[in-house]
């Protein structure tokens, strides 16, 4: 998968606070290209899949049921550099340690509700993309 591109999630938190555009905004403004996106709302078995690698963690269940509670933003960004970038942009996952500016500092109410989910890797970013996404869902702007 090409390295200019990453997945992000926009939290059922920041959608029920009515943050998204003010969201996609900041994406966008960073030089972010939107190359897929759709609102949607994961099923129990669809965040306990995509969140697999924590199932051991105590937090597994609150995870999946905060994930489900309502729709998310799901989306595909392109950019040189997508995955260091856009971390940088959305800042620390606790929201008290996030650079000021960042999407976490302004939008997440804490650890546990951070507004946003970005991957950690290039490799991560296709199995994320790829999750949520159809080949015919992803274009190139």
């Amino acid at each position: 998968m090409a390295t200019n591109r990453t997945f992000t999630m926009l939290k059922p938190d920041s959608l029920e606070k009515g943050h998204t555009g003010a969201i996609l905004e900041k994406i966008s403004s960073a030089g972010f290209k939107i190359v897929a996106m759709k609102q949607t709302q994961m099923t129990t078995a669809d965040a306990e899949a995509f969140y697999a690698i924590h199932k051991e963690r105590p937090f597994f269940g609150e995870l999946v049921e905060y994930m489900t509670r309502g729709p998310i933003v799901a989306a595909i960004l392109e950019k040189e550099n997508a995955v260091e970038d856009f971390r940088a942009l959305i800042g620390a996952t606790n929201p008290e340690e996030a650079a000021e500016g960042t999407i976490r500092k302004l939008y997440a109410a804490s650890i546990g509700e951070n507004a946003v989910h970005g991957s950690d890797s290039d490799e991560n970013a296709a199995i994320e993309g790829a999750f949520h996404f159809s080949g015919r869902e992803i274009f190139s702007l």
